[in-house]
């Protein structure tokens, strides 16, 4: 009976060593396979290339919102230079118009007051005159006192006085010299007045209609020349080193299709706002084919000092289930993938704020085909 025992004894502490045997077998075998590793082999090493880390030379790349602007000096508000209703319209909004060109035609009484004021002084110059010739003929025949004659002589200078008023106050109603001329000799009264275009450019606005009745405050056309905008943006006080005149940026501009077109800053605010804590930039840009509008939304990309920073080529980094690896070599021929934390993109480059060192070596392209093997063994 005891032999019986013994023997079952045994059995069972044999059963329990193989069992023990196997499971460390699987435990070792378990940890052999690292799904994060893979062996590189002769093939798919022709299809990648390797790069120690290392600290380079990179910018950080700004990207403020912005819109386009028309340029101030290439605006003109223009309004009627008289009170009166509008009787025609020569202009669309959209209009390309050239400088000089008549916009509208303006009724005016006071234009008629004006010019029958001028009429009716031309007229009393001429009569002053002769009266001032008769007068010294009559005081040199002791006819009259020089004090009458001074009188007369008065009298003409008032009337030249209020010609020239007239004529000035004509001028500023919109009369130009020739149309002056013209009214003196004929005498043929005008009350017509015309709103001028001040430069070459597009009506971008308009807020006049036939039969309106406007005066010289209204602004009835906006004319702008749009061959030439600016591209606005206000950047945050903490980041105004970023930028200085003269700098060349990016612009992009999302209405169409993402365009991105180079230009340089022209102005940089002197001073920083107290609201929003922004300071404000400037840039030109070409706009011959006018293809751009004032107001259009851009983002503006200003490029940083270069400085030192650890950094890897883009196409080092694989990106999986909402995080960024790179394959690190652990051996010649062994990768194995880890996660790192990235930083700023600076061109083909992007900094690593952790998870790598100076002086490991990488896969620095072809990751994503390694990458890609890697899953596949990891299937197998």
């Amino acid at each position: 009976m005891k032999k019986l025992v013994t023997q079952l004894f045994l059995i069972l502490v044999s059963i329990w060593l193989l069992s023990a045997c196997s499971k460390s077998d699987k435990v070792s075998e378990q940890k052999k396979i690292d799904p994060l590793e893979i062996i590189i082999t002769p093939e798919i090493e022709k299809q990648t290339k390797t790069e120690v880390v290392k600290y380079q030379d990179i910018g950080e790349t700004l990207m403020i919102p912005g819109r386009l602007e028309t340029q101030n000096r290439k605006l003109a508000k223009i309004g009627s230079p008289i009170t009166g209703r509008v009787s025609d319209l020569y202009v669309s909004l959209g209009d390309v118009v050239k400088k000089g060109q008549v916009l509208a035609k303006v009724n005016s009484i006071e234009l008629t007051q004006t010019q029958l004021t001028l009429i009716k002084s031309t007229q009393l110059i001429g009569l002053k005159t002769k009266a001032v010739e008769r007068a010294k003929l009559l005081f040199e025949a002791d006819v009259i006192s020089k004090a009458e004659m001074l009188r007369i002589e008065n009298e003409l200078e008032a009337v030249k006085a209020d010609y020239r008023a007239s004529r000035d106050q004509l001028a500023v109603l919109g009369m130009n010299e020739k149309a002056l001329e013209k009214l003196e000799s004929s005498g043929q009264i005008n009350s017509y007045g015309d709103v001028i275009s001040r430069f070459d450019g597009i009506i971008i606005s308009r807020s006049i209609n036939l039969g309106q009745i406007v005066n010289p405050q209204d602004n009835l056309f906006h004319v702008a020349d749009l061959t030439k905008l600016w591209a606005v943006a206000n950047i945050p006080e903490q980041q105004a080193s970023f930028i200085q005149k003269d700098e060349l940026v990016t612009i992009e501009i999302p209405a169409l299709d993402h365009k991105k077109i180079d230009a340089k800053i022209i102005f940089e605010g002197s001073i920083v706002d107290p609201e929003t804590r922004t300071v404000l930039v400037r840039a030109e840009i070409d706009n011959q084919s006018l293809s751009f509008k004032p107001d259009m939304l851009t983002s503006m990309y200003i490029q940083s000092k270069k400085v030192s920073k650890l950094a890897v080529p883009v196409s080092a980094v694989v990106r999986e289930n909402d995080r960024n690896y790179v394959f690190i070599q652990n051996s010649p021929k062994t990768y194995r993938l880890r996660e790192v934390q990235l930083g700023h993109k600076d061109g083909n480059l992007i900094t690593i704020l952790s998870g790598l060192a100076e002086g490991e070596t990488i896969i620095s392209d072809g990751a994503f085909h390694l990458n890609s093997e890697r899953k596949k063994k990891e299937l197998e």
